[in-house]
């Protein structure tokens, strides 16, 4: 019988048998360092902030371990993905032999290093020591409260002054107790699952059956994250600018669930891009997640890349201008926003009395519930034609 060659040096090679331990606390100095790293493929952070309460409060209470941290150990400093940083993410260079570069983990390791650097995001979540857990506070801590950045901060001296200056937290008992909290969440191991040398295919595959089950949304994410080795960074330069637009103008509901985040303005941009490459309108370029053009996107120079983003937000002003000036009702969904921003640019921007009425009726009269992505398609080419 004829056996593939690499079978028996499979069988006989187990990855399971390359693994550590290793302290939250040691983690976040690799963090600060920047011993540990981000490859450029990496998505944005995503986590929200109950997810990062929800981490805080399984490390103090969970009677499982928090799941593996995945690592490729770069020896080969000649040919490697290149790297970034876990909160800046700027581009480290050089890299030296033995860098860390976190596969799957980067959402719990940046939890835990914003406590440990008391990030301002973190600046409203708090142990509460009355309900026994880290919940998320709308005004000034109780005298009950700590923030978790002065808790499991990198100084002891935080957690000291803090306490030193609440007569109420300065008992024996309450010190006592958040001083073996702090230890405990600081010391908490988790384990290391190693591998060495690993070419970016072979990353991404690790990562995508760690974390993503193929999730079309981190694919998406992974393949714009490459920009920034171009100076590109699509977050903030174009969709943490999008949900900060439609947020000011009183939208905070259609970002719901968390893929949206990316998957809404990336398909915004389809429009500006058929108009900047002059393409006649194909049926399958409708502004919806289904239709995101990440590849084709990629592919644009870098100006042409800004011109997308340029020309679509400044789109999305006019479009959330257009429905505040004529007293039109909130849109239920945001397809009702990014098939104007498709109408919009089509037009140049230019919208007489006739077509305001036009797409105020529009508005009134469409209904995308229950609609087939076909159909999708079919209201948004009557749309602009």
């Amino acid at each position: 019988m004829k056996i593939h060659k690499g079978l028996l040096q499979a069988a006989t090679f187990d990855p399971t048998k390359r693994t550590s331990q290793m302290t939250i606390a040691e983690m976040c100095k690799k963090i600060e360092i920047k011993a540990f790293s981000l490859p450029l493929y990496q998505r944005d952070l995503s986590w929200t902030l109950q997810k990062c309460i929800d981490l805080f409060n399984y490390q103090l209470w969970g009677k499982a371990p928090v799941s593996p941290i995945s690592i490729n150990v770069i020896n080969n400093t000649t040919n490697y993905v290149p790297q970034v940083g876990f909160i800046d993410r700027e581009i480290i260079t050089p890299i030296e032999r033995g860098q860390y570069s976190i596969v799957d983990g980067q959402q719990r390791l940046t939890t835990n290093y914003k406590a440990y650097t008391n990030d301002d995001d973190f600046h409203n979540i708090v142990l509460d020591l009355a309900q026994g857990g880290f919940i998320k506070i709308e005004i000034a801590p109780r005298i009950y409260q700590i923030p978790v950045g002065i808790l499991l901060n990198k100084e002891d001296s935080k957690l000291f002054n803090y306490t030193s200056s609440k007569s109420a937290l300065s008992d024996q008992q309450t010190l006592t107790t958040l001083l073996q909290i702090r230890s405990k969440m600081k010391n908490y191991n988790y384990t290391i699952n190693s591998a060495e040398d690993l070419t970016e295919d072979e990353q991404i595959e690790w990562f995508e059956v760690l974390n993503n089950a193929g999730s079309r949304v981190s694919i998406i994410q992974m393949r714009f994250s490459k920009l920034k080795a171009h100076g590109i960074d699509i977050y903030k330069q174009y969709t943490n600018l999008f949900r900060t637009r439609l947020y000011e103008a009183g939208y905070d509901d259609f970002f719901t669930p968390q893929k949206t985040n990316v998957s809404y303005p990336i398909a915004a941009l389809n429009p500006a891009y058929e108009v900047l490459t002059k393409k006649n309108h194909s049926g399958n370029y409708a502004p919806m997640p289904s239709d995101t053009k990440e590849n084709a996107l990629c592919n644009l120079k870098p100006d042409q890349l800004t011109k997308c983003f340029s020309l679509t937000l400044e789109t999305l002003d006019n479009v959330i201008n257009f429905i505040e000036d004529n007293d039109i009702k909130k849109p239920a969904r945001i397809d009702y926003i990014n098939y104007l921003i498709g109408y919009f640019i089509f037009h140049d921007n230019v919208i007489d009395e006739e077509a305001k009425e036009k797409m105020i009726t529009w508005i009134d009269d469409t209904d995308f519930t229950n609609r087939s992505n076909t159909e999708r398609r079919e209201i948004y080419t009557k749309l602009i034609s």
